[in-house]
């Protein structure tokens, strides 16, 4: 009989020495830097959090502000601060021109506000399936968009898993269709030295408590295409008083769409924008430590036996802000076993093939508004082996370690001796 077909007898067989217990809260994050939680304390005490003001002088802007230093910082020429990175998905499949009923692609590995955004807007999204490196599948993307007329591409790096951006925009490009990024989790990665999010017409970020930039929750969506942008700011809020954007374009591309534009009212706060702006000259030090942090928990994890990590290209300038492990050929059974003793030793282990959808962590078949008729199989196989550790940057090297030694004590205990 096979290791793996034995029967788990949690705790009885392991030869080796129960794991210490691991002390680290991971959903800790960063701590706001203070000159940010000064300027909020003054805008609270001014009582003037709204996103405009009708008088010129009036106070500062600091959305506006925020907007050219972000636009700046992923180098498009354009930014428009929304309350939330799937408001800034949403906003950009409307600006990009998607309209109720239209169908949407998306990489069928990503979180539940991607294609919650797709609905939100009306479209229907065709999902596609991915490799086991955890991108999108090419040749399956160039079938789908045949097959169902789609002109436009949501692609998540989901987890920070960057695909060969230079073939997705070329292939987006020969199909004619828009290629939409979500980076909610690459905000300081690039693919071949070029940052994601200037690849499409439109890339979209976030600034939700558990990425690289903490305001609780917020959002980006920058661009270098006029009209995108105008439309980006009219739906993100601004009303009538669209010139108060400084990362815009000229104020004659807003003329023709004043009264064409919903506004949808997603513009992000005053207080947000204090919080996040000083952030901004801390990103590159906390992507250095999270990859750090990352690639101590590849070599300490990648030894253990079942487990298979993900291959990371050369061309990928990665942002390791989470920590994927799959579990190929261990039946289901096993990995809640898994997951379960990681959890009895303080370690949040985070499995995606979960019979019900857990905290933030879901997959496709999942997702029942999408409908039943949109199998996956090669990404449910994917996903049903997958688990997942989040990476934060207060995180230090000794718990790597920690985490290391529980994840190799719940496998061995849980698929038995080899």
């Amino acid at each position: 009989m096979s290791a793996l077909s034995r029967s788990s007898a949690h705790g009885a067989r392991s030869t080796r020495s129960a794991p210490a217990r691991f002390d680290f809260d991971l959903t800790q994050p960063d701590p706001i830097p203070e000159v940010g939680i000064t300027r909020a304390i003054e805008l609270m005490r001014s009582g003037r959090l709204f996103r405009y003001t009708e008088f010129d002088g009036e106070h500062g802007n600091d959305a506006a502000d925020l907007e050219v230093r972000f636009a700046e910082l992923v180098g498009r020429r354009y930014a428009v601060a929304v309350n939330s990175g799937g408001g800034a998905i949403f906003t950009a499949l409307r600006a990009c021109g998607v309209q109720p009923g239209d169908r949407v692609l998306l990489n069928g590995y990503t979180l539940a506000p991607v294609p919650g955004a797709i609905h939100h807007a009306g479209a229907e999204p065709v999902l596609v399936e991915i490799t086991e490196d955890l991108t999108i599948d090419l040749a399956d993307l160039r079938r789908k968009a045949e097959a169902s007329g789609a002109r436009t591409l949501l692609l998540s790096h989901m987890r920070g898993h960057v695909a060969d951006l230079d073939a997705v925009a070329a292939l987006c490009d020969e199909l004619g269709v828009d290629l939409i990024e979500d980076c909610a989790h690459t905000l300081g990665a690039d693919w071949a030295g070029r940052a994601t999010g200037t690849f499409g017409r439109a890339g979209c970020f976030s600034a939700q408590t558990f990425k690289h930039l903490n305001s609780g929750e917020g959002g980006f969506l920058v661009t270098d295409d006029d009209e995108v942008a105008a439309r980006a700011i009219l739906h993100s809020g601004s009303y009538m008083l669209y010139e108060q954007h400084r990362a815009r374009p000229p104020m004659s591309v807003f003329e023709p769409l004043r009264g064409q534009v919903a506004n949808y009212s997603l513009r992000m706060t005053a207080l947000a924008a204090a919080l996040i702006e000083p952030q901004l000259d801390l990103l590159a030090e906390r992507v250095e430590r999270m990859n750090r942090l990352y690639r101590e928990l590849e070599l300490l994890v990648g030894d253990i036996p079942f487990v298979q990590l993900c291959r990371r290209p050369a061309e990928e300038g990665y942002v390791g802000s989470s920590f994927q492990f799959a579990l190929p050929g261990v039946p289901p059974e096993q990995i809640a076993t898994v997951v379960q003793i990681a959890g009895e030793y303080g370690l949040p282990v985070k499995w995606f093939g979960e019979p019900i959808m857990r905290g933030f962590t879901s997959r496709p078949a999942q997702w029942e508004y999408i409908g039943p008729d949109q199998e996956l199989p090669r990404t449910e196989g994917i996903l049903a082996t997958l688990c997942d550790l989040r990476v934060p940057p207060s995180m230090q090297l000794q718990h790597c370690r920690v985490a290391a030694d529980i994840i190799r004590f719940a496998v061995e205990e849980a698929t038995g001796p080899a």
